[in-house]
């Protein structure tokens, strides 16, 4: 049994033998995309299991181990590992615990410190929480992000981000229930097959499969009218994508004859890089954090270029924008500073959806998350001030609010949707 080892603060360290030992349990927040992030992370060694579980036990859970103020997310990510710890499927002292960290304003910077003050309470102390950041923030000798780590993450991100654009635009009218996620389930399978080899890394290589992708999707026989009302999906990040943190958005809208439109996790991604020379330009700093910000955000948008021209390949899928699209939108809205939480990006998104033909938005808002409040309910009246016919409506996620009320304020939403493009 690998021995517990603490640094000089007291914080128990992930070692070298656990990553031999340990099972760590991560929370799901993108169903595709963490897939293959999990993927990517087992083909270094770890062993990984994915929590997909969405009962309501998880919030009484969160409400017993995490303070009722804490924001919504924390709540459900530390009562679904907390859960998962209890269900008695795991061996407790061969388990450890993955979590994200951003390093920003957010809370979601002390999710990690939470979750160990809830192992406390819960008397598993010796549980290890480990930090997956880009910040340096903790640093365990048996788990890093090393660059082709980062590398295959970034593909992957991307690589996901295509596959659920395109899966989104065909669900709603294949022919034949099921295809679009027996197609998504194959390529996934398949590139991480390639990640294996150290194949489908390079722009070039990435490229040719993502036109391979939009090529088979184009294949998946669809209705002939593809009129349904298009619904955008916005918001704070977790419940913005996590199944268990928007009771199942995206499968609800589909149920209610909708099509969901949900921008990517990469549009997040080069903002959380931009960030950091936006704060180099406003409050001065290092250089070199600058250069090598922008070196990575480069890379990336590169990246996000070649997936956009491969959705252009297939004429009947809409393309999404790209980052610096969303810069210019947000321009005269709020300024590039404004990044607590989703910041201006989460305005800038409702603003591209409305431009792109998405006039129905539906703004997923946590509890506990003011910023968010801010940048997505607190500029809808100015959104529909300049773009009268955008029908949006934002819906709270807490652990109070109730599915049947959030559902029919949505229901609501879409029959508007409905009378505004009737004949």
């Amino acid at each position: 049994m690998a021995q517990l080892v603490y640094n000089k603060d007291g914080r128990l360290l992930f070692t070298k033998d656990m990553k031999r030992e340990y099972t760590l349990l991560m929370p799901q927040m993108l169903p595709v995309t963490f897939t293959m992030m999990k993927k990517v992370f087992e083909l270094y060694g770890y062993k990984i299991e994915m929590l997909t579980t969405t009962h309501r036990g998880i919030v009484e859970t969160g409400l017993k181990y995490v303070h009722n103020d804490t924001c919504y997310p924390a709540l459900l990510v530390i009562g679904q590992l907390l859960e998962a710890i209890k269900s008695g499927q795991y061996d407790k002292h061969k388990i450890g615990l993955l979590i994200s960290q951003t390093g920003g304003g957010c809370r979601a910077s002390n999710y990690i410190h939470l979750l160990r003050k809830a192992l406390d309470k819960a008397g598993m102390p010796f549980i290890p929480v480990v930090s997956v950041n880009l910040s340096g923030l903790e640093r365990n000798p048996g788990f890093g992000l090393p660059i082709p780590v980062i590398r295959r993450l970034a593909a992957g991100m991307i690589y996901g981000d295509l596959i659920i654009w395109l899966s989104n635009q065909c669900k709603p009218y294949e022919t034949e229930p099921g295809s679009s996620d027996r197609l998504t389930a194959q390529w996934t399978d398949r590139l991480i097959e390639l990640f294996d080899r150290g194949k489908g890394l390079r722009k070039k290589e990435m490229r040719g499969y993502m036109d391979a992708i939009a090529a088979d999707f184009a294949k998946i026989e669809l209705s002939g009218e593809r009129n349904k009302p298009r619904v955008g999906v916005v918001g704070e990040i977790y419940v913005k994508y996590a199944p268990l943190g928007n009771n199942g958005l995206e499968q609800f809208l589909l149920d209610e004859g909708c099509e969901p439109v949900v921008p990517g996790l990469t549009d997040f991604m080069i903002f959380k890089i931009n960030n950091r020379s936006v704060d180099v330009d406003l409050y001065h700093g290092s250089r070199l954090k600058k250069l090598v910000a922008g070196v990575f955000q480069r890379y990336i948008e590169g990246l996000q270029r070649g997936m956009i021209e491969a959705v252009k390949t297939q004429p009947s899928f809409r393309p999404m924008g790209t980052f610096s699209d969303l810069q210019r939108l947000i321009r005269g809205y709020l300024g590039y500073g404004n990044k607590m939480g989703e910041g201006w990006l989460l305005t800038s998104e409702m603003l591209e959806l409305i431009h792109t033909g998405t006039r129905n938005i539906v703004c997923t808002q946590p509890f506990g998350c003011l910023p968010n409040h801010v940048v997505g309910k607190g500029m809808i009246r100015r959104l529909k001030d300049d773009y009268p016919d955008s029908n949006i409506v934002a819906i709270d996620y807490d652990p109070g609010a109730t599915r049947i009320n959030q559902e029919n304020r949505i229901k609501l939403m879409i029959a508007n949707a409905e009378r505004s493009v009737a004949p």
